[in-house]
């Protein structure tokens, strides 16, 4: 994907971007603001690879992490929409996920979660990269997520 092609998309449609990170610990706010204007566009990053700080800067709530764990969908979901209303931006992801080496409790090395939000509403999805190695997964991670945005992007108004 690229990222080139999304900045514009969003530029030719006025919208901004956020993102939430946590496995990727900024890695997509990065590819995001690589490219000379993206000022444009991106709105804000939010790092939070603690759980804390999923509370306190998304409003993830204690109870979806203690039932679901912070690699869930419920969580990202909850990402997504914690940065889409903490921003200025239209259109919002989310990732959560287990990067490796190894598996983390009972998730396995290479399941991510993906939140993304707009105004007509969020949706997750769950994708298993596998056992890749932490920078494969991460970088894995970071392109699904901008794939994520560009249709987003093509699909609003």
């Amino acid at each position: 994907m690229n990222t080139g092609e999304l900045l514009a998309a969003a530029r030719a449609k006025g919208l901004r971007i956020a993102v939430a990170e946590s496995c990727t610990g900024g890695l997509l706010a990065g590819e995001l603001t690589g490219p000379a204007g993206a000022s444009t566009v991106f709105d804000r990053g939010f790092v939070t690879y603690s759980n804390a700080a999923k509370m306190d800067l998304l409003g993830v709530t204690t109870e979806a992490l203690e039932i679901h764990g912070a690699v869930s969908e419920d969580v990202a979901g909850q990402m997504a929409v914690g940065a889409l209303h903490r921003s200025e931006a239209d259109v919002a992801v989310a990732i959560t996920g287990v990067a490796g080496p190894g598996a983390s409790g009972r998730k396995p090395e290479g399941r991510v979660c993906f939140g993304l939000a707009t105004a007509q509403g969020a949706r997750t999805e769950t994708v298993e990269f596998g056992p890749r190695g932490r920078d494969e997964v991460r970088q894995a991670s970071v392109a699904h997520a901008l794939d994520l945005l560009l249709q987003a992007v093509e699909r609003t108004p």
